[in-house]
């Protein structure tokens, strides 16, 4: 194994740009690649730069980010309109918030699962610390 091969599987990442780059659902080695085939479904490796992904441990962590901001933007919003208008009617409170709290969930809880996972590829947790060969042996 070169040199140059050795330094770029040891080279300190950035987990500030892979945050950024997994949030926007990419792949955090090249930016490009999608990192999922389905809403959560997360790609066992990236199709453009072929980076492993299958070993990420999401787990509970970005449903418990998504129910934490969203429950604090609805919130703030609900108390927000209730006392800037009271002739709200309570019809329009029913199908209002619901609705907005199943799109906000819809729309964050894929980007906190990519950022989570660039964020683990980052600091090489969970099987992204090293690059294994086809034979199975770890690199030397």
């Amino acid at each position: 194994m070169t040199d140059s091969v050795k330094q770029n599987e040891t080279a300190p990442r950035d987990w500030r740009a892979a945050l950024k780059t997994g949030f926007r659902m990419r792949c955090p080695a090249c930016g490009e690649g999608h990192m999922f085939y389905r809403f959560l479904k997360v790609s066992d490796c990236c199709p453009t730069c072929g980076e492993e992904l299958h070993h990420h441990r999401a787990d509970d962590a970005p449903p418990y980010f998504t129910i934490l901001v969203v429950a604090h933007v609805i919130g703030a919003l609900m108390l927000f309109v209730e006392e800037h208008n009271d002739a709200l009617d309570l019809r329009i409170h029913m199908v209002l918030w619901p609705t907005l709290t199943l799109l906000l969930v819809l729309w964050l809880l894929p980007r906190f699962k990519g950022a989570l996972i660039a964020y683990q590829w980052a600091l090489r947790m969970h099987g992204f610390e090293t690059v294994q060969p086809r034979d199975g042996k770890a690199a030397a």
